[in-house]
């Protein structure tokens, strides 16, 4: 029969104190601080299989060796020059100044990290100092750290390269508080970036920023230009233009800026936005009767509408007149007692556009469409009206016209009127021709100018020979803080 022995406690002789205790499912070696446990033997084996031996909290270890790693001095990080301890990591903050880390005297194996704690490496340099002379990559000299969020880890590997770099992060990897979008085709300018539409798509936010005012983006929504009217006729408007400019974007907004007014502002959050282009309106054609071009289509941006630019009117001398189409910048009125169409509809404030010229003159002449920096032109005794003036902004990172009213044409040996803004003159709308018997200009593609109107064939007076120039198409650009 085996021996047994069976007790509970054991202690000291001396003093009582504990040597083996056992309460409940817990047994304790040992007596408390300041009394070692030697464990003799030539393997000791603590634990089970399948056990975990664990390090008590605020407990140190020694002699187990290491497997690449530091511990970490989180609660102090360095502002001023140091000596490095073996074994140790360091969070440095340069944000006050460039310091020094000394290295500690190495020996086989030690090992040293240090962490651009500010991320201000780049401003402040961060300079790695070796003991004595001892060596950093077998050269026994200082060395600096310049590069942003850099994080680096040294090894002592001998006296002939002394401590190795064998970790070397330059990544600096943090969260994003900005906000994060998708969509259109994407360009930066300074702190921000640029989303261009000139089509539809969607403006996708994946990321709203932690800053509330940064989720107020800017944004340029312009509508399709109207089209031309053919004959002796009128322009088209120019397509609605409408602005915000934001204060943490900056750029050179146009005089339409509709911050910070309520209904103009686009507060984004996480979430799809369908983006619509609105096309240009079709030019007037050679047929009789009635012959005006047709509004431009409305584009969108969230609760953003800009109304497409009404038709240029015209009509064949002794046939019913068709009335010019209101838009966001209305068209000019033909002949024989056409009514122009106006501007800034639906309205809006600031106003998306301006009213077409009006039949101020002989029957011959057609008058300008509207644009959005002003009203198109009304004709005049000796030719066609000019179209309304551009707007200009610089929300692309590049000033740009935008929404030109078309010019009127003329009858029977007169000029036409030009498009707004002026030709050649990017986003104008398209200049009305003389009879010729050609075709009006068109409006620039993606800038919401307008179509010009056509001119009737001289001597032979036969109705719509040219044919009124189609409107641009619109545009949507959005611009925001990323960084």
């Amino acid at each position: 029969m085996t021996s047994k022995i069976k007790v509970d406690n054991i202690n000291k002789v001396s003093d009582d104190s504990n040597i083996i205790k056992k309460c409940g499912t817990t047994t304790t070696i040992g007596s408390g601080a300041s009394n070692p446990i030697v464990v003799d033997g030539s393997a000791v084996t603590l634990g089970r299989c399948g056990g975990t031996v664990a390090l008590a909290s605020g407990a140190t270890q020694t002699g187990f060796g290491r497997t690449g790693t530091v511990d970490w001095q989180t609660s102090s990080i360095k502002t001023a020059t140091f000596t490095a301890a073996n074994g140790e990591g360091y969070f440095a903050n340069t944000s006050g100044g460039a310091f020094v880390m000394n290295l500690p005297a190495g020996t086989a194996g030690n090992i040293v990290s240090v962490v651009d704690y500010t991320n201000t490496f780049q401003t402040n340099a961060l300079t790695i100092a070796p003991n004595g002379s001892q060596k950093i990559g077998g050269i026994a000299a200082s060395n600096l750290l310049t590069t942003e969020g850099q994080s680096v880890t040294f090894v002592y590997v001998d006296d002939t390269e002394g401590w190795k770099n064998v970790q070397d992060s330059t990544s600096n990897v943090t969260g994003n508080p900005f906000l994060i979008a998708t969509g259109g085709t994407i360009t930066t300018s300074g702190n921000c970036k640029i989303h261009t539409f000139t089509g539809p798509g969607t403006f996708t936010v994946s990321n709203a920023s932690s800053t509330a005012a940064e989720n107020i983006v800017s944004y340029a929504v312009v509508a399709g230009g109207g089209g031309g009217a053919s004959r002796a006729a009128g322009g088209g408007g120019g397509g609605g233009f409408r602005e915000v400019k934001s204060p943490l974007t900056p750029y050179t907004a146009s005089p339409l800026d509709g911050y910070p007014s309520s209904p103009n502002r686009v507060t984004v959050t996480a979430q799809a936005y369908p983006i619509v282009v609105g096309a240009g309106g079709a030019g007037g054609g050679p047929i009789t009767g009635e012959n005006p071009g047709a509004q431009g289509s409305t584009s969108t941006f969230s609760t953003i509408n800009s109304a497409g630019g009404g038709r240029g009117n015209g009509a064949c001398a002794g046939t019913n007149p068709a009335p010019s189409a209101n838009g966001g910048s209305g068209g000019g009125a033909g002949p024989y007692g056409d009514n122009e169409g106006s501007g800034n509809q639906p309205p809006v404030s600031p106003s998306q556009g301006n009213p077409g010229g009006g039949n101020a003159c002989v029957q011959f002449n057609g008058s300008g469409g509207g644009g959005a920096g002003g009203a198109g032109g009304n004709s005049t005794p000796c030719g066609g009206g000019p179209g309304g003036a551009v707007t200009t902004s610089s929300i692309s990172g590049t000033p740009t016209n935008y929404s030109g009213g078309g010019g009127g044409s003329s009858f029977p040996v007169f000029n036409g009127g030009p498009g707004g803004g002026g030709t050649p003159v990017s986003g104008v709308g398209g200049t009305g021709v003389n009879n010729s018997g050609t075709n009006g200009g068109t409006g620039t593609v993606n800038s919401g100018g307008a179509g010009g109107a056509g001119s009737t064939g001289y001597p032979s007076n036969s109705c719509g020979n040219g044919l009124g120039g189609a409107g641009g198409s619109g545009i949507v650009i959005i611009r925001y803080k990323f960084q």
